[in-house]
């Protein structure tokens, strides 16, 4: 046999060797794939907390987020403020409270929110 025969052998040798070596290794999911209902899918869902407005309507409460950015060119802090309609299936939160919200599906044209904490309560 010829050098380049030897060499050509060889590197079949070791092509197969690795393919055997990946079809061994274990596949791993990437979080990507994990499908809406595992528990860790919660932890990419928004959350912010703010002041309650308004909570006139029946399960749903108003919002109100404020929060502070520099501004793009003076860099003078500036409060942007926005409302949220958040669910309260028990209507037990009042005008005033500070309350953590959490992004959910969407239960009506304009509620997307959820409440899931009551933080403060003023007295």
């Amino acid at each position: 046999m010829t050098e380049d025969q030897v060499q050509n052998e060889q590197a079949v040798e070791v092509t197969e060797t690795v393919s055997e070596e990946v079809v061994e290794a274990p596949v791993e999911t990437s979080a990507a794939a994990t499908p809406v209902d595992a528990p860790d899918s919660r932890a990419r869902r928004k959350g912010r907390i703010g002041v309650v407005v308004a909570d006139r309507s029946d399960k749903t409460i108003t919002v109100k987020v404020e929060r502070r950015i520099a501004h793009p060119l003076y860099g003078k802090g500036v409060s942007l403020t926005k409302k949220y309609h958040a669910h309260d299936e028990n209507n037990e939160y009042r005008t005033g409270d500070t309350v953590r919200i959490m992004e959910t599906r969407p239960l009506s044209k304009t509620k997307r929110w959820r409440v899931v904490e009551l933080i403060e309560r003023p007295e």
